[in-house]
């Protein structure tokens, strides 16, 4: 079966300095992915260089079947290829309706839009019940479906997820790692950069330790969490 994603010794450089070097990895449809590393690793880069924010330097990138190379950052997410930053990247002014209908600025089925709302709405409720309020006085668990959501709009063949995680409470935490599991579960491709490394591996088929902008090591979701170095560096423990 071929890969829906194919990177082959993918490289990417701020200036002189490497911050990816030579990577290659694959996602098949339907498996959830996971880069797992510290700060600097290259695993933002590695997602931003995927949608078509970044130039890589070398190597190559094939989603399926076509080479993104050089392709802009919109056209590929026409190809179905969604990112959800990190950060979020919400837009604060407008309201929570209004965000999830720029995630669909590509799409025309004015009858698809609205069911994809719908579901929307379904996997996080509080944004239903709040649809007219302004995104930017969302807590930051909120904002973070919303930027979720935002994503989904494009009806994505692939979803990347940019620490969906991060900076917020266990329990919202908690409520995200849910709900990637329920995309998961409902045959949703994901491409997943987690700060948490044990609900990470947890979801994953697959996932990769990224170093200084190598992969220095892969395997199943449940082999890595077993693994004894991974234990050590990334799940605290002795």
């Amino acid at each position: 079966m071929t890969a829906l994603l194919e990177v082959e010794d993918l490289r990417v450089a701020y200036g002189k300095i490497e911050a990816v070097k030579g990577i290659s990895f694959t996602v098949d449809t339907g498996q959830v992915v996971t880069l797992i590393g510290t700060n600097g690793a290259g695993k933002t880069t590695t997602l931003r260089t995927l949608s078509g924010l970044l130039t890589p330097r070398s190597g190559t990138i094939r989603f399926d079947g076509q080479p993104l190379t050089g392709i802009p950052a919109h056209k590929i997410v026409a190809l179905g290829l969604a990112h959800s930053p990190e950060g979020r990247h919400i837009f604060p002014r407008l309201t929570i309706a209004e965000n999830l209908q720029l995630g669909a600025f590509l799409r025309k089925d004015g009858d698809g839009i609205a069911q994809d709302v719908r579901r929307v709405y379904d996997l996080f409720p509080i944004l239903g019940e709040r649809a007219r309020q302004a995104a930017g006085t969302l807590s930051g668990g909120e904002q973070q479906m919303l930027a979720m959501g935002r994503a989904l709009m494009s009806r994505p063949k692939l979803l990347m997820l940019d620490e969906p995680s991060m900076g917020l409470s266990p329990i919202m935490m908690q409520k995200i790692m849910d709900t990637i599991a329920e995309l998961r579960a409902t045959g949703t491709t994901i491409l997943l950069v987690e700060q948490n490394a044990q609900a990470a591996l947890g979801l994953a088929d697959r996932g990769h330790v990224m170093e200084t902008g190598r992969i220095v090591l892969s395997g199943t979701g449940t082999d890595l969490l077993h693994d004894e170095s991974v234990r050590k560096a990334y799940l605290g423990e002795d």
